[in-house]
């Protein structure tokens, strides 16, 4: 900073005396945190002088507030800083030095965690190449290569990793699942909690996913088997819940990642909003990856779960409009994050997925192979046809179950498969 240089940019220079440099060091004393600035006095004239003023670079240590407000400059404007913006930037700073996951857990010893899941993430990281093979044999050793043991006591993030019961001392190691009947919150058909270490809540949320969402099934020509997928693309549903379970706030101890299933939508919320000044529609372009719990992200890196590029949000994107359905949206709401899911279709509230005999089976890859047959063609086609007895009862199961159609009546009825978007 230069003091003595006219608007225009013509250095004028000023008359420095004792009381001038007072006033400039009582000014800086007005920072917090204090300014550390050096004040060099570089003659231009006789009687006229140029104060420079120099800062170093220090990283994380604004923002600085003058005079108890803090301001920013836009252009050639200087304002105060809106109070959201200003908390954003100091939790920036505070970030690196201290978090809620890399304090100690008081009370909680390497007894109290799941062995086997340590050393499945030494496994993994190995066979990933995201940890060496000379990883530490002791759990001591393996805890202090992640980063989640300090001076021989636990973080936070140990407990939120591994723990293998880390109520009730953290109630926010919880997932909350929930499906509702209808489009709103008036009516369960299945609502449950799960407590437990990351990986477990990981499980437990897609095995509840995919036993909640509907099968999308088809057939395919050559083939006599049903391909049964999900509704939505399984690896878009993971890597939104580990999104979640890295990113969100464990800070509020009363919160929890939840998955909620409607009949025209899914969504999976966590609490805390985007961190360091992301907003929701930054996510579905390129973008910074600084998670809020590093350390936590870099177990979940070293699994394979998550990549280090900030590629995930655009990935379950992609993920979603491949498969037909619209762009997935990043909601933020009430210091709180979701991820909404919405299907090219209705989201039947029951899944179709049944035991079928082989020659049901055979059945249906018949009629996926035809538009529509007659009983007789039906019957013509098949491998060791039984009694006709046996086969219209297999096409009245069928029928049924939603898999077969019968079209007009008597002999010139035909039969033809239900396609998906028929249903």
């Amino acid at each position: 900073m230069l003091i003595g240089v006219a608007p225009e940019g013509k250095v004028v220079g000023q008359q420095v005396s004792d009381s001038t440099l007072r006033t400039v060091a009582e000014t800086l004393d007005r920072m917090d945190p204090p300014a550390r600035m050096s004040i060099e006095r570089v003659p231009i004239s006789d009687a006229m002088d140029v104060l420079v003023l120099t800062a170093p670079l220090i990283l994380d240590e604004g923002p600085y507030v003058f005079g108890g407000r803090p301001y920013r400059r836009v252009g050639s404007t200087t304002s105060i800083m809106p109070r959201d913006e200003y908390e954003r930037l100091l939790l920036d700073r505070r970030h690196s030095r201290r978090r809620w996951e890399n304090q100690p857990a008081e009370g909680h010893k390497i007894a109290d965690l799941d062995e086997e899941e340590i050393l499945r993430t030494v496994r993994l990281g190995i066979e990933t190449g995201r940890l060496p093979e000379s990883t530490g044999a002791s759990l001591e050793e393996i805890l202090d290569r992640l980063k989640i043991r300090e001076d021989g006591r636990l973080l936070d993030a140990a407990v939120v990793l591994f723990s293998k019961d880390p109520m009730p001392d953290y109630p926010q190691c919880r997932l909350r699942l929930a499906r509702f009947k209808g489009i709103d919150k008036s009516e369960f058909l299945d609502n449950r909690q799960v407590q437990g270490h990351v990986f477990h809540l990981l499980e437990e949320g897609m095995a509840f996913l995919l036993r909640h969402l509907p099968i999308a099934g088809r057939f395919e020509a050559g083939r006599i088997e049903r391909i049964d997928e999900p509704l939505f693309p399984v690896a878009a549903l993971r890597e939104a819940l580990v999104n979640a379970l890295c990113h969100r706030s464990y800070a509020v101890s009363g919160g929890s990642v939840s998955i909620a299933i409607y009949d025209d939508r899914l969504e999976i919320w966590s609490d805390g909003s985007p961190p360091f000044g992301l907003r929701a529609e930054d996510l579905k372009r390129p973008h910074e990856s600084r998670p809020r719990n590093p350390l936590i992200t870099g177990v979940f890196y070293r699994r394979g779960l998550v990549e280090e590029w900030g590629r995930g949000t655009q990935m379950i994107v992609d993920l979603c409009v491949r498969a037909g359905h619209p762009e997935p949206e990043f909601i933020e709401e009430r210091d709180s994050f979701g991820v909404r899911f919405l299907p090219s279709g209705y989201i039947a509230p029951h899944r179709v997925v049944h035991d079928l005999t082989q020659r049901q089976r055979e059945i249906l890859h018949i009629l996926a192979n035809a538009d529509c047959l007659t009983f007789s063609e039906v019957r013509d086609r098949l491998t060791a046809p039984p009694s006709d007895r046996s086969i219209r009862n297999d096409l009245t199961q069928l029928r049924q179950l939603g898999l077969a159609r019968l079209n007009g009546r008597g002999r010139g009825a035909r039969w033809s498969l239900v396609e998906d978007s028929d249903e």
